[in-house]
Parts: structure tokens; C-alpha cells; sequence
């Protein structure tokens, strides 16, 4: 390695290090241009609240980067071991180069598109890790220094903004695939089949466009077996044209639900249902509510192949519904299908950008977390958690990851050393 790269890597540090986090990846993808030859350069950066997602180099690629494209490698890349591959980023593939790091409690990647055939040394990659993990620290830093109250609205903003997108995301999705199971049909006439298609997106522009309003009427609340009907409307539309049976099981009192409750309920559970449709051999789907002083409580059930995968998106799905309140646990057994059940307290909304201790540190997790919790602290692989519980090792995954964000721990080590404090205290 020529030995001017260290000290070049150092000079790039303290040239980024005075730049506004929004200017950041331009000044990155300028300063790196000649020592890793890449076409565009993209970050996703959770400490950034109001823009996560940023992107510099060959519009074509970088005006059209994602942060759902980015997200995987968040989730696959490990911090401090970079990885090179093919793999899709601005709508096709290309060689890249991503980089992770763990010095933001939820970390952050930099990916780069690199030039087709070049080659990027391991030391110079290890360098460049060293300069991401710096420039993260630095910017968590900075979001930490923020005056509380405009950290709170950057972080509502940026919940609020991704909540829509989701929704919204979910809601063309169903339309979607609606339309294609209308196609699809091969007992439909070609005539009968297009105007049922037309119907379906004349119905979803409808559905778009009065939302907002019906949402507006209920002034607040909702009663529980009308937000429920509104759900399974929506999801007799989705699978019409399936040979899935939907079961549906209404709540049994009609109390007003808070509208925000409603609506969230609503859209995890169709964005769950969406999920199981990922699946292969899924042939009936279970969905129900029950209302109660304690809260509503949502079930979906499949009996598809109960196995978790990275096509269902289930992680996805559960952190959106940490900021909104509820509380996700799922069982995936071989052989016998998923399990979903969402929890929403009704009793005490939560407040936005607040968070509510207890003298129970381990009360925001479920039963089937708190049973991996406990094999986990007692030194337990993930594999042997799921042999023990009788389901899969995904599934076990699954909670241990959400069992490290709700204790507000980052690692398998915290969590235990949680969990035997209090058990000895």
C-alpha cells in the first residue's frame, strides 16, 4: 500500500468534518474519486433524522438511489466488515463496494457503485471503514448537541414522512396486485377481465382520494367494528381474484377507538397481509381484532410455510409500529404457518418523541421475547434458542432484534447483562 494513502484518508477526515451533513456525501464522493473509482456514492445515515438518504455522482444512478435499496445493507452488512458484490442499487446491478458502521446506536452504510473493473485494495478498504466510522461518530455527535425541541420535530417529521411513504407504498401495492390477479384469471374473458381491472383502479383513485376526508369526519375516533369493516373491504378487494380463503373475525363491542389507533391497525394489517402473500403454498389467512380496556389487539394467522424470510419484511413492519405505539410478536413454526399479533394501548396514547419508563425493565417485551431472552442470557446460539422453542431459527433472529431495540441495547452481551442484573437485584 503506497504510504501516502493514510495520511490522504486523514487529510479527506479533516476536510469532511466541517461539512453540514447534507453536503457530506458530495464532498465524500469528490474527495474519493481517485482513490476508489466509482460512479455514484450513497449513504444511509439513521442519525439524520430529516434526511437519512444521500446520494452524489452519475445522475442516472444517484438521482434514482432509494433507501429501500440502501436498508439491506444495513441489515446484512456487518460493521467493520465491509463487502464487495454485485448487487441492485439505483433500478439494476452493479458492482459495489458498502461500508457499515456501529457508531450510531442504529448504525449507518456507505455504499459505493463502483466503476466497472476497477479494484479496490483490502488495506485501502480498511482505511475508508476507519473514515466512515469516524464520520459517523462525528455526525451522531452533532445530532446529540441538538436543541432538544427541534431534535424532537426533526424526528416527527421524518417518523410522519416515512409512515405516509409506507402506507402509501403498501396501498398501490394491494391495488397492484388486485389488478393482477384480475389478469391473471384464466376464467375471465379478456372483455369482462378489463373492465373489472378498470373498475379496481377507478375504486383505488376513490379510496385515495376520500381517505383523508373519512379520516377527518371521525373527529378523533373512530368505533371499533367500522374501522375493522373498512380493513376487510380492503382486503376482500386484495384477494378476490386469489384462491386464498380470508377469515375474518370482528371485534366483539363497537368502542371508539382513537382515529390514529384505527388507522394503524388498519394499515399494519394490511401490510402484513401483503407480506404473508410473498409466500408460497399460503391457501387461508386469518385476520381479527379484539378490543378491550388494555388496548386493541390485532392477529393475522397464515398456514404457509412458517418460515421467516427477508422478503416478508416483518422488521420493517415492526419498527414503523414502535413509533407509532404498538408492539409487535410473531411465531413462525415449520410446517403450520406465521403468527402476527399487534398490541395498541388505547389507555395511554403515546406521546411522539417521548419514551415511558417503567420499574420493569423488560415490560415492553412479549412472552415469546422474554423466553429468548432468557436462553439468550444464558449463553445460548440462535439455534439452539429455536430447537428449544420449536420454531425457526428466523423467527428467533426476529426477536432478538427486537428484543436489543426495546431494551435500548445494541449488542447479545447488553441484553444479558440486563437481564441478570435485574434478575439478582
Amino acid at each position: 500500500m503506497p504510504s501516502s494513502q493514510p495520511a490522504a484518508l486523514l487529510s479527506i477526515a479533516a476536510r469532511l468534518l466541517p461539512v453540514k451533513p447534507p453536503e457530506m456525501i458530495n464532498e465524500l464522493s469528490e474527495a474519493l474519486g481517485k482513490l476508489i473509482p466509482h460512479r455514484a456514492v450513497a449513504q444511509l445515515s439513521t442519525q439524520c433524522a430529516m434526511s437519512p438518504v444521500g446520494a452524489a455522482g452519475d445522475p442516472a444512478i444517484a438521482k434514482v438511489i432509494t433507501g429501500a435499496e440502501l436498508a439491506p445493507f444495513l441489515g446484512s452488512v456487518v460493521a467493520g466488515q465491509p463487502w464487495v458484490g454485485d448487487a441492485p442499487i439505483g433500478g439494476s446491478d452493479h458492482p459495489v463496494l458498502a461500508i457499515a458502521s456501529d457508531h450510531t446506536p442504529r448504525g449507518s452504510v456507505l455504499v459505493f457503485v463502483l466503476t466497472p473493473g476497477s479494484t479496490v485494495s483490502a488495506e485501502l478498504i480498511e482505511l475508508v471503514q476507519a473514515l466512515w466510522d469516524v464520520v459517523t461518530a462525528h455526525f451522531y455527535r452533532l445530532t446529540m448537541e441538538i436543541e432538544p425541541s427541534a431534535l424532537q420535530q426533526s424526528r416527527a417529521v421524518a417518523i410522519a414522512k416515512a409512515g405516509i411513504a409506507a402506507e402509501l407504498s403498501e396501498a398501490h401495492t394491494a391495488t397492484l396486485a388486485s389488478l393482477l390477479g384480475v389478469l391473471r384469471n384464466r376464467q375471465l374473458e379478456d372483455v369482462p377481465a378489463r373492465a373489472m381491472a378498470v373498475e379496481l383502479a377507478l375504486n383505488a383513485l376513490v379510496e385515495l382520494r376520500t381517505e383523508s376526508q373519512r379520516d377527518r369526519s371521525d373527529a378523533g375516533e373512530e368505533p371499533a367494528r367500522r374501522a375493522f369493516q373498512r380493513l376487510a373491504d380492503s382486503l376482500r378487494t386484495l384477494l378476490r381474484h386469489t384462491s386464498i380463503e380470508l377469515e375474518l373475525d370482528a371485534p366483539g363491542n363497537d368502542r371508539l377507538l382513537p382515529a390514529e389507533v384505527a388507522h394503524s391497525a388498519r394499515a399494519a394489517g394490511r401490510a402484513v397481509v401483503l407480506a404473508m402473500l410473498r409466500q408460497d403454498g399460503v391457501r387461508r389467512i386469518r385476520v381479527g381484532w379484539r378490543d378491550d380496556a388494555g388496548g386493541l389487539q390485532v392477529s393475522l394467522r397464515d398456514d404457509g410455510p412458517g418460515i421467516l424470510t427477508d422478503d416478508l419484511d416483518l422488521g420493517q413492519i415492526a419498527e414503523r409500529l414502535r413509533a407509532q405505539g404498538g408492539r409487535v410478536d410473531v411465531d413462525a413454526v415449520p410446517g403450520w404457518g406465521l403468527t402476527i399479533r399487534i398490541t395498541f394501548k388505547t389507555t395511554t396514547p403515546p406521546t411522539l418523541g417521548r419514551t415511558t419508563t417503567t420499574a420493569e425493565p423488560f415490560a415492553a417485551l412479549g412472552s415469546r421475547e422474554l423466553e429468548v431472552l432468557e436462553r439468550l442470557a444464558q449463553g445460548h446460539r440462535n439455534r439452539t434458542i429455536a430447537d428449544h422453542l420449536h420454531i425457526s431459527e428466523s423467527t428467533v433472529k426476529f426477536h432478538v432484534a427486537n428484543i436489543l431495540t426495546k431494551l435500548s441495547v445494541t449488542t447479545r452481551t447488553e441484553a444479558a447483562a440486563l437481564y441478570h442484573a435485574t434478575a439478582t437485584a
